[in-house]
């Protein structure tokens, strides 16, 4: 099991932020969060990555479960990128050095000098993101979607078993986002690559490789499963309290509000 969350809630200040949320993710299986603001996406992201502890439930990730394994070390085979992350690295940092930095999840700076084998996979991954060609740039000069890819690439840099993605199409236009989406499309159906899980309250964001969807609402689950029978019009109408519809169109829902 990738994921597998029993029961799990979690208080701050007496409030309920989580409240009694199941949720199991099987290898092969990528997800879809979809919750609005406030929903507890990013209290179960934090959960998860084992920097927030769950106030009652059972938590396994990875097969490692909470309690009885260093959190430290099920850290370094979780890759999680999101945009508040930009904020904290260093934007004179030269591209392939932030790449770099993901294999022991060092913020931007390098410590130590890196071999050539690192290098070279660090530049595959440059490849693999479409980025290459700006290997030797600054961070900062870079556009929002190029900057989302290096940090994705900077995410596989470790070989992660299981790539959380935290809304990292916030902010980009349609055509920086549409080519984001295709990469991670791309990525998802990569035989060896990780378990993914993409975090959105954009539903026209999920791309075909999504089977599955969690959806979150006022920190409970309002529906879990495969996304064609939980992403309906009756079933998001419901969700966001406003009539909607929904269409697919080669395996992504587009939805309207009616």
């Amino acid at each position: 099991m990738v994921i597998d969350c029993k029961n799990i809630s979690w208080k701050r200040d007496k409030k309920a932020i989580l409240k009694q949320v199941t949720w199991a993710v099987e290898p092969g299986e990528h997800w879809t969060i979809l919750g609005l603001n406030g929903s507890g996406k990013t209290t179960l992201l934090n959960i998860i990555n084992g920097y927030i502890w769950p106030t009652t439930g059972e938590i396994s990730v990875l097969g490692k479960k909470f309690g009885e394994y260093d959190l430290r070390e099920l850290r370094k085979s979780i890759g999680w990128v999101s945009s508040s992350m930009q904020e904290k690295l260093y934007g004179n940092e030269a591209v392939t050095n932030i790449v770099l930095s993901g294999k022991l999840a060092s913020m931007g700076l390098l410590y130590e000098r890196p071999d050539k084998e690192d290098v070279e996979k660090a530049e595959a991954l440059l490849e693999q993101m479409g980025c290459f060609p700006m290997k030797d740039r600054l961070y900062q000069t870079l556009s929002q979607g190029e900057k989302q890819k290096v940090l994705i690439a900077r995410a596989l840099m470790a070989s992660p078993q299981l790539l959380i993605l935290d809304e990292p199409a916030t902010g980009l236009d349609i055509f920086a986002r549409e080519q984001l989406l295709q990469t991670i499309q791309q990525l998802g159906e990569q035989p060896e690559g990780p378990t993914l899980v993409y975090v959105t309250h954009h539903i026209e964001e999920i791309t075909p490789g999504f089977k599955h969807a969690l959806l979150l609402k006022q920190g409970e689950v309002f529906a879990a499963g495969l996304a064609s029978d939980v992403l309906t019009g009756e079933s998001l109408t419901n969700f966001f309290d406003t009539k909607v519809e929904v269409r697919w169109q080669k395996g992504r829902p587009w939805l309207q509000i009616v």
